[in-house]
Formats: C-alpha cells, structure tokens, sequence
C-alpha cells in the first residue's frame, strides 16, 4: 500500500511538472545590442507581426506607444522585462529606461550639448546602448560613455576625449560600442592629416570599471574624409577561434580579444586607382560562420572574406569567397540568413546573393525612399526600414515576394529590435512594441 501511495504521489508530481512547464511560456530571447545577440540582426522568435499601421483611425497590431523626449538613430536594446534607449532632450543626452508594458521606469542625463548633422539625418543619440541584464552602457557621438545599473544608478563614466584625444570627426562618433564576455570594445577611428599623428584605435575596457584593458592604434593610410569610420565593430566567433573586426579609414581589420594586436586586414575598398576622398565608411560588416561580409559606401564594392586570414589578405584570393565590385550598402548592413546574403541598398533595392558563390538570386526595390536602418530577420521575414517611416516585410528566400507594406507615419532612422514576441521599433518622436 505505501509502495501504491509513494507511486501515486510521482505520478501526481510528475503530472503537475508537465503541466506547469506547458503553461510557462518559453523564455523570449532578449536583444541586448544594436543587430542583436550576436551582432548578425538576426533572431530565433517566431509568430512575429507581418502587417501593422500607425496611421490615424486605422492603426493595427500596435501593442503600445511610449513618446519620446527627442529624435534619435539609436536602436533601443531589451532583456527581460527592460527596454533601453538613448535619446536627446532638447540640449540633454539621455539615456531612458522603459518597460516591456510601455511605461518609462527612469531617465538618465549623461551630457549636455546635442549636435544635429546633415539637416535631419542624425544627432549626437545615434549610437546604441547595450546591457548584460544587469548593467546598460551608453555612449554618445561626443564621447560620452556611461555605465548604469539596470534601476538606473550610475556605477562610472567618462569622456574618450580626456583619454584618447579630441574627436576628429564630422558628424560625431557614432560608432556603437560592442559588449562581449563582461570587456566593452570600443572603434574610434577618426583623424585628420599625419598618418602617424592621426588618433585611431581599438579599445577594450573593463566593461565594469571602465578601466582600460589594452589599446590598439589603428593604422591606415586613409586620406581626407576616409579617415573617418561611422561604423561599428563586430564579433566573429566560431568553434575555433573569436576575433573583433573593426571597419573604416580603407580597410577592415580583425584584432585579438587578448590584446587588441592585428590578426589580419583587407583593403582596397576605396580602390588606390580611383580614390575617392568622400568614401567614409557606415554599414558595417556582418559574420556568419566562415564568412564575413565587408560593405564599403557610394556604390563601391562588397567582399566576402573567409573567416581564417593571416596578414594582409588584400591581394590574396584564397581569402575571399567573393566579390561584388558595386553596389555595396551605404549604411545598412549586410543580412546572412540561412545560406543568404541581403543587401540593403540606401535607395530601397534589396538584393539577395548566395553566400557560397556570391551568385545574384534578385535585385528588387522593395520601397523608394532613404533607407538608413539595417534589415533583421525572424521567423522567416526580413524587416527593412524606410526613412519616411514605411516598414516593408519580406519573405526570406530565393524568390522576391513583399509580404506587407506598413506605415509607421513618422521617420525611421534607427535599427528593430525584436523580443518578448514584438517587433521594436523607435521613430523620430516615439518608441512602439508591435504585435500581440
């Protein structure tokens, strides 16, 4: 009788267990950075909204709207329950915390002294923030670089023009730090005149302290405005090896997580031959399992590098698995998906490649206006940002098909974010979750 009653009591508990675990929902994937978990713009959540609308009497899968203090290109980062934003409110550089219901949990002011560059194409908030789940970082186009605790107090901060020199750049840093195994990489590449003079370097800090782990210069031979880099830096990581790859002034490097020395470099994206003065670099490179994918600007080329180079691999062919000599992406970056290579062009075409072979599957405006965001992908679908605010959503694969048009009524500027099963997106005046 008790063997019975022990047996029916397993039973009972195992029973319950099954059916807790099949009413807990499965754990959303968080999106801790600007392109994501793994800086790709890719992510594993599926039952993702195809088709909203924000226009007036007629708006559509919106779950809630938080309003803005200020315009910014910062793409908002999630984990949990938590949403991060930088932003400008009037002369102030904020960085704001939000929750996933839609309410603002508290603000933060790291600086004062906001620029606004090139008329309406971006300020001083245009660089991301990036959080662990525990802390946020924050850093702005003048150099500001905060650390917070996710309630908001601030653990150090600093400016990386008392430690690394004036800022010698046009339209601000907006190059967005990379967090990575508790280190926060930095990609200052800007300058101006002697190659030997010119402040350049790669940067890896003690992404709690702040403190400086090693600094690398950067060297080019970038002339004019190509000496400065709007990019941001990536990771490569695979089962063998791990790498930053830094992109700008002409070339793209990979550089050790250990010390930041020099792995291996690629130039000829601004072509000695038929130098362009004006070729500064925005859209970064992107990485899949052996491949990385180096965009370069104004219609230039694009190269797909094997992932193992030694040295300078510029005129090395077995380094690259190929090359496209035009049509590059001028800010959004590139998109690996399954196999494929996306290409967001600033003009709206999207052109899909094979990521073996370099093959052109299709070229195809999706919509005719500015496009400054980098396309994601989820559950089959890649989102692509207009400037106007129009968000196209295509279906992934070989074949062109537009699945939705959707009309955020307001300008667009910075990356999605996808998590908790939404759609993140932060115009110009508000920051929206879309989908059930």
């Amino acid at each position: 009788m008790l063997h019975r009653s022990v047996s029916i009591r397993h039973c009972w508990l195992a029973c319950s267990l099954l059916l807790v675990s099949s009413l807990t929902p499965a754990r959303a994937e968080n999106w801790p950075q600007w392109r994501g978990a793994k800086l790709d713009g890719m992510s594993s959540e599926k039952n993702l909204p195809v088709t909203f609308s924000n226009v007036k009497d007629a708006e559509q899968g919106i779950s809630w709207k938080l309003d803005l203090p200020g315009a910014a290109g910062s793409t908002p980062v999630v984990w949990d329950d938590h949403i991060y934003v930088t932003s400008v409110d009037g002369e102030k550089l904020v960085l704001i915390c939000a929750s996933t219901a839609g309410k603002e949990l508290w603000r933060q002011t790291l600086a004062t002294g906001n620029k606004d560059v090139r008329g309406d194409e971006g300020n001083s908030a245009s660089p991301s923030p990036c959080t662990d789940g525990k802390h946020v970082w924050a850093f702005f186009a003048n150099g500001v670089l905060g650390c917070f605790t996710k309630d908001g107090q601030e653990v150090w901060k600093m400016d990386v023009q008392d430690r690394y020199g004036k800022l010698k750049i046009a339209f601000g840093m907006t190059s967005t730090p990379v967090l990575d195994n508790g280190k926060l990489y930095l990609q200052l590449i800007h300058g101006e005149g002697n190659p030997k003079t010119r402040e350049a370097v790669i940067v890896a800090l003690d992404a709690a302290t702040g403190k400086e782990l090693w600094k690398h210069d950067r060297v080019s031979d970038g002339k004019d405005e190509c000496e400065h880099s709007y990019a941001s830096p990536v990771m490569y990581r695979d089962d063998k090896q791990a790498y930053l790859i830094a992109h700008g002034a002409d070339y793209v490097t990979a550089h050790s997580l250990d010390d930041g020395h020099e792995l291996w470099r690629c130039g000829d994206l601004n072509p000695k031959g038929n130098y362009n003065p004006t070729l500064r670099f925005v859209a970064s490179p992107v990485a899949a399992e052996g491949i990385i994918v180096v965009p370069s600007a104004k219609n230039g080329p694009v190269y797909a590098l094997k992932a193992d180079g030694k040295g300078d691999v510029t005129d090395n062919e077995a380094a690259y698995v190929w090359k496209r000599a035009k049509e590059t992406p001028d800010v959004p970056s590139p998109l690996i998906v399954d196999g494929l290579v996306y290409l967001c062009r600033e003009n709206g075409n999207l052109i899909c490649m094979d990521a073996k072979t370099g093959e052109e599957y299709y070229n195809e405006r999706t919509t005719a206006d500015r496009h400054r965001a980098s396309p994601v992908y989820a559950d089959g679908k890649i989102y692509l940002c207009a400037r106007k605010g129009t968000v196209t959503v295509v279906k992934a694969g070989k074949n062109f098909e537009i699945l939705a048009k959707n009309d955020m009524v307001d300008s667009i500027s910075s990356s999605p974010a996808i998590s908790n099963g939404k759609l993140y997106l932060r115009t110009y005046k508000a920051l929206y979750a879309i989908g059930k």
